[in-house]
């Protein structure tokens, strides 16, 4: 029975993966027999190939892979699964070829029809609109591979600390940030994550912050979640960092703080003023608090940021991540440059 089901997930990959290199495309066939999904795909499909077209490029080619995470539920009519499905797109812009990375995750309901089995239904996990919500949990998050196997939970650690602060340097000239440092990083750990770190359920500005102090952005260590910028990690079931470690809008109310020192940003009006190991936040409903965070990583030829996150495992993906879920039409931003001396 699972290998018959599963040839239904992979026509239904077979379809995700065309329908990234030619979206607006009519689907000749579909295993989905959602109508409610099937329209609102087609909607997002005409506005990708749109996205396309604004942005001048030419897709080349996509691969998309999938594992099973685990069977929620199986008996002989029906299958429910979690999925990942990693996607890589290839796509050429003023003579370059470029390539993104995502992964995604999905909950796939499958039902057996006489002797097919159909997708009856789609759910889709957007945790890029999720606040913080275990940030203040009584227990560590359980951490989890992109293929969703338990990983070991890190130790309880000191806090972290730069050396530049342990000897004591204010001056905020000390301290040069050193942005491919902060970019080789976030290309590093993209996927499943830095296991010296937790992961936590919404990771994104966790691995933001990693990111900035793997580029050397001085921490500010105060004990205090309400306060500073510092991770130290679990110590028994206390959680140990500050918001504007894990939080993003706790991270955009930071860098947008006037001080003389430490990790300091100006916020800039465009993302084509920003630089390698910048920082974009999301406010996805307009509505003045940002939910997601990434970090500035590569540029596109006409020399657009691409930026990397975690939750959606994202590598060299275009800013404005109108190609995901979580977007709106309402969706704003806001553009840090972290300053070259911290």
């Amino acid at each position: 029975m699972e290998q018959q089901w599963k040839q239904s997930l992979y026509v239904y990959v077979d379809q995700v993966n065309k329908g990234r290199v030619a979206p607006g495309a009519e689907q000749q066939r579909s295993t989905v027999r959602n109508p409610q999904f099937l329209l609102e795909q087609g909607e997002r499909s005409r506005r990708l190939a749109q996205w396309y077209e604004q942005r001048g490029i030419t897709p080349l080619r996509s691969e998309t892979g999938v594992r099973t995470l685990r069977t929620v539920r199986q008996n002989p009519s029906e299958v429910v699964a979690d999925v990942a499905l990693h996607s890589a797109l290839y796509y050429e812009k003023g003579g370059i070829t470029h390539r993104e990375d995502v992964i995604e995750s999905e909950r796939l309901t499958f039902v057996l029809e006489g002797s097919t089995w159909e997708i009856a239904a789609v759910e889709r996990s957007v945790p890029e609109r999720n606040s913080m919500r275990r940030v203040v949990g009584a227990e560590p998050v359980l951490r989890l591979s992109k293929w969703g196997e338990a990983l070991p939970v890190p130790q309880p650690s000191q806090p972290l600390l730069n050396k530049s602060i342990l000897r004591g340097i204010t001056s905020s000239k000390e301290v040069r940030y050193r942005r491919e440092d902060a970019a080789a990083y976030a290309d590093r750990w993209w996927k499943d994550g830095n296991p010296e770190f937790e992961v936590f359920e919404v990771d994104c500005t966790n691995y933001v912050s990693q990111c900035l102090f793997a580029g050397g952005a001085p921490i500010n260590y105060t004990g205090k979640r309400e306060t500073g910028w510092w991770y130290k990690g679990y110590n028994g079931a206390q959680e140990w960092w500050s918001f504007s470690w894990a939080v993003s809008d706790s991270l955009q109310r930071y860098l947008s703080a006037d001080r003389s020192s430490g990790l300091r940003a100006e916020a800039v009006e465009r993302a084509d003023q920003l630089m390698l190991g910048d920082v974009i936040q999301y406010d996805w409903d307009g509505n003045g608090h940002y939910q997601h965070s990434t970090i500035v990583t590569a540029f596109d030829a006409a020399g657009q940021p691409l930026v990397n996150a975690r939750t959606v495992s994202s590598r060299h993906r275009y800013w404005d991540y109108r190609d995901s879920y979580a977007w709106t039409d309402r969706t704003a931003y806001r553009f840090f440059h972290i300053n070259d001396y911290l």
